[in-house]
């Protein structure tokens, strides 16, 4: 696509994220400056700025915050954190971000991060307690990061156009299903799914040689993807329409797929599902402290809770959870506790070779 069409499609809303992120790039243009929307529109320095996933944009998922400033917080969007983490680390100016769990050690060391005072909160007495605590969030008797959302990256694939050979991440790798195959492009999730299947003793610390074969893997399975999802819309239209037939993916496609009737199953790989919580951080130069505070209250509160979990993820407010039922939580295939959801899978943490990993699946997708 070259500019001129990029240019006209966009002013006419006729392209998905993907497509965006794309031209954007192509063109050479900074993703922070899009927000989630599909109209392009100049940030509102009166407001909070809000760096987060794709998806994440809507009015419903901060109620609070929106009532009390009559507008919405600025919402630059990254499509994985470790572009987050980069763009941070340049100079990008954000007051909330939206990192996993398994990041904050790593962006707390970089200074990018400061604590927050839970007082300001009038949500968090209603927020789990196995999740507060969760990956040093709470280190030094300090809340460094806010739970928000929970939930497993798995393996989904059409019953219909599928037949696995077993309950395995392999299926990912099957020649049969050639070029109808797609894998996350965020490698904190690709790597450790790799890394399970290389068998590596500890996928969130890959020896060299371990980083060798992870290499091979996904460079063996290159010809099989028809894409890399970043955004989970795209994965889910591909999933819908036949296009993609088996993929990793969240909570919230299953949910999608089910509210379409769509033949679906939600695999639990017998090398290990993954399993994650992520949340709010308070960026170490936020521009607007109280208005971040107000954001993340926001962020963790009953009725954003029961957006999310109706989207298709996990929320850290327990009022949430028992408002929505059990029905809503199994349908997309949560358990009534988070603290059980933590017991399964592989659960996300620190990883020590995330830039050695980004740069491999980097190398893979360009043929090196």
């Amino acid at each position: 696509m070259d500019i001129k069409e990029f240019k006209s499609r966009l002013a006419n809303q006729d392209l998905s994220r993907r497509q965006m992120i794309q031209a954007m790039s192509a063109a050479g243009l900074a993703l922070v400056t899009m927000p989630l929307t599909n109209k392009l529109a100049r940030a509102d320095d009166a407001q909070a700025t809000y760096f987060t996933w794709s998806g994440y944009d809507t009015p419903d998922f901060f109620p609070g915050y929106v009532k009390k400033y009559g507008a919405s917080p600025n919402l630059p969007v990254f499509s994985d954190e470790q572009e987050a983490f980069q763009k941070l680390m340049a100079g990008f100016v954000a007051d909330v971000a939206h990192p996993c769990s398994g990041r904050i050690e790593k962006w707390r060391n970089a200074k990018l991060i400061k604590p927050f005072d839970t007082s300001k909160l009038s949500n968090w007495p209603d927020v789990f307690d196995t999740l507060k605590h969760i990956n040093t969030a709470d280190q030094g008797g300090q809340q460094w990061f806010s739970p928000i959302d929970w939930g497993n990256t798995a393996l989904i694939y059409r019953t219909d156009l599928v037949q696995p050979k077993e309950d395995s991440w392999n299926l990912l790798w099957d020649e049969r299903y050639k070029g109808r195959i797609s894998m996350g492009d965020d490698i904190t999730d690709t790597g450790i799914i790799t890394g399970l299947l290389i068998g590596a003793k500890d996928p969130y610390s890959m020896t060299d040689d371990e980083l060798k074969k992870v290499k091979e893997k996904l460079a063996a399975q290159k010809p099989l993807v028809r894409f890399y999802w970043s955004d989970a819309t795209v994965l889910e239209q591909g999933i819908a329409s036949g296009e993609i037939v088996a993929a990793s993916a969240w909570n919230g496609t299953l949910a999608k797929m089910i509210d379409q009737g769509v033949p679906v199953r939600w695999m639990a790989p017998k090398e290990g599902m993954l399993t994650w919580v992520c949340g709010a951080v308070l960026t170490a130069n936020a521009p607007h402290p109280d208005k971040a505070h107000d954001l993340i209250d926001a962020l963790i509160s009953k009725e954003a809770g029961l957006w999310l979990i109706n989207y298709g993820y996990g929320h850290s407010n327990s009022k949430a959870f028992a408002a929505a039922g059990e029905a809503a939580l199994k349908k997309i295939g949560l358990p009534t506790d988070p603290s059980e959801h933590l017991k399964t899978g592989v659960f996300s943490k620190d990883n020590k070779r995330l830039e050695d990993l980004q740069q491999i699946f980097e190398q893979v997708k360009a043929g090196v």
